[in-house]
């Protein structure tokens, strides 16, 4: 994966789970690609930045998908986003991003004003007719499961927050291999409860802010975003 993208040069790549070996971000770093990585913690912010990284991407833990807690094994401290984003911006010299549970202008505007330099959304976008997401999981986005996510290791063998159904409600019990082997093992599950037409195994990650999803195309939610926030408007007429 490192010579690929050696050979690509993407203008960004974000590392997830910890920082790879030095010589793979001075690697990247020489052939003029931005570093980005997440942090949970101040003091995986920290090792963020002493190892070099561009920005760090502060997930909370209102997040969906995996955590990217570096030990997972040692705990996780579950730190909320706008408590994370304080520590990490009155700690840190490297620009600060924002992740976890931001579904509107006003998450984003909050984000800002505690002193991210942008944002990052992802549950926001799952529900928009470009991704892949099922008919399943679009039904519950906009439903009630919307209103219910847990962090289970269940589903993938690490830390990860999911929309609640019959597969975090019945495995979370189970003594589950590590991560990749569980996530193998969970999808080839949710394939099988699909074919013999039970949906409540699907994996469905999801954010905190799930029941706020908006079912529009990429471009006309990212616009509504713009509208919506009074920090991105005020940018785009200093820009002007």
């Amino acid at each position: 994966m490192q010579a690929l993208l050696c050979e690509l040069r993407p203008a960004v790549v974000g590392f997830h789970f910890g920082l790879p070996p030095l010589s793979v971000i001075e690697a990247l770093k020489d052939r003029g690609i931005t570093l980005l990585a997440t942090a949970t913690t101040l003091a995986e912010g920290r090792a963020i930045e002493a190892a070099g990284i561009d920005g760090v991407i502060a997930q909370g833990s209102e997040a969906g998908g995996h955590r990217g807690v570096f030990e997972p094994e040692k705990g996780d401290a579950m730190l909320g986003l706008f408590p994370l984003v304080r520590m990490l911006v009155q700690a840190l010299s490297i620009p600060v991003i924002a992740a976890g549970g931001i579904m509107d202008g006003a998450g984003i505007d909050a984000a800002l004003a505690a002193g991210a330099c942008g944002v990052q959304l992802g549950t926001a976008f799952i529900a928009c007719p470009e991704s892949s997401a099922t008919e399943t999981r679009r039904a519950w986005l906009s439903g009630a499961h919307a209103f219910e996510t847990v962090v289970t290791s269940s589903i993938s063998g690490r830390p990860a927050r999911a929309l609640v159904n019959g597969h975090t409600r019945e495995i979370t019990s189970m003594d589950v291999p590590d991560y990749p082997r569980a996530y193998l093992v969970g999808k080839a599950l949710a394939s099988a409860a699909s074919s013999a037409g039970e949906q409540d195994f699907a994996v469905c990650w999801a954010g905190q802010g799930a029941a706020l999803s908006r079912a529009l195309p990429a471009n006309e939610l990212i616009a509504q975003l713009d509208n919506e926030s009074r920090w991105l408007g005020r940018a785009s007429k200093i820009v002007e």
